[in-house]
């Protein structure tokens, strides 16, 4: 999927947020902007996918969703971002 906007990468980074959304998204410029945060707080990668570009069933299934939040390709979150929710699964996982 194409990417329109990714993180730091260290290989050693047990850790990955992905974010699904789509530019021009208010939601997911809010959402982004806390991914943003916590990533540069922990030294983790991040990476924001556009939903435009997915396949029709990533777009059934998430495009009332977005902005969509992983972590470690796992769901963690929709809609919005919790900064201290986001922070307490990355230290917990």
């Amino acid at each position: 999927m194409p990417l329109w906007k990714s993180g730091r990468r260290h290989s050693e980074t047990p850790h990955v947020i992905t974010m699904l959304g789509k530019p021009g998204c208010h939601l997911c410029d809010e959402a982004l902007a806390v991914i943003e945060r916590v990533a540069a707080d922990l030294d983790i990668p991040y990476e924001v996918r556009d939903i435009t570009c997915s396949d029709q069933e990533e777009k059934d299934e998430y495009w009332e969703k977005i902005p969509v939040t992983f972590i470690d390709g796992a769901q963690h979150d929709f809609w919005r971002v919790s900064e201290s929710r986001l922070r307490a699964a990355l230290a917990g996982k």
